[in-house]
């Protein structure tokens, strides 16, 4: 695995935020990896660790996970809040474009920066997201989002966390599902708990199902219009439809659509078809 700087800025509200850093050329758009909703930068480990040198990759915790601050008002805890403190980022490091990898929540994230600065995205990588999500995927989210679960130790962590979810990723080991849980966990005084604020599952548990299901998000995909972009979808995903994929590739021209086969919500970079679309995508990006 390459290593990485472990780097801070302030949001423009005085959140303490957290970022790593892997070195890559200064000669080429850095890549941009936004997790999803429970998650943080530890899930990009392996593609960063894959393009580090090659590839400047920058993936930073969303406010409210890890090592960035607890947002004091879960109200925030929204895409335009992520999409803003992102910016604010390359901003301050003086990124004019880079290429946006965003896994769930983070794609929602890289829509909204493509709708407020389509000139920062050099190309991007939608992770089992789009413009509509299905009532299936959600209501799962919702199920588990902000209920703490403190395990025992690490392997009390691997065991229940492959038992709940072994439909998403069922050709995981037993050494993959302990590297899942040291990606979605910490270790504290009590033993091993989700590495979140619990309090990001307000503004996902007072959204209006009728409201979400009317709202019309495909401005957002389409702002990505002109720019290379890859669509992944697991095969058995229950949050982004066959469907809702087809029609993104359709909505974006020259969008590439791959289906990982075998996995569910949501590919993790690992899979041999997710690593070659990855690359084929960098490549367009060169191209340009």
């Amino acid at each position: 695995m390459s290593s990485w700087d472990d780097r801070y800025w302030t949001s423009r509200d005085g959140l303490n935020l957290h970022y790593r850093d892997y070195a890559g050329r200064s000669d080429r758009p850095p890549v941009i990896c936004l997790h999803g909703l429970t998650r943080n930068a530890r899930d990009f480990e392996s593609l960063a660790g894959r393009l580090a040198g090659d590839w400047r990759v920058i993936a930073p915790d969303f406010r409210g996970r890890s090592l960035s601050d607890y947002d004091p008002m879960p109200t925030r805890y929204m895409p335009p809040t992520y999409a803003a403190d992102v910016l604010q980022l390359i901003d301050e490091l003086a990124i004019a474009e880079a290429v946006f990898v965003g896994t769930s929540l983070g794609g929602l994230t890289t829509m909204v920066v493509a709708a407020f600065a389509p000139q920062r995205i050099a190309g991007a990588v939608l992770n089992d997201v789009g413009p509509e999500l299905s009532a299936e995927g959600l209501e799962r989210i919702g199920s588990y989002v902000g209920k703490p679960i403190v395990f025992r130790d690490w392997d009390d962590a691997a065991g229940r966390l492959s038992a709940k979810y072994r439909d998403v990723h069922p050709q995981y080991d037993g050494e993959q599902w302990l590297r899942y849980a040291k990606r979605v966990a910490r270790e504290t005084e009590r033993g091993v708990e989700f590495d979140y604020d619990m309090a990001v599952a307000v503004p996902f548990k007072s959204m209006d199902p009728a409201t979400a299901a009317a709202t019309d998000a495909w401005p957002l995909l389409r702002a990505l219009a002109g720019r290379p972009v890859l669509i992944l979808r697991g095969e058995h995903s229950d949050l982004l439809s066959p469907a809702v994929a087809e029609r993104m590739r359709d909505a974006v021209p020259d969008a590439e659509l791959v289906t990982v086969k075998d996995v569910g919500h949501a590919p993790d970079f690992e899979e041999p078809e997710s690593i070659d679309a990855v690359d084929r995508l960098l490549q367009r990006v060169l191209d340009r």
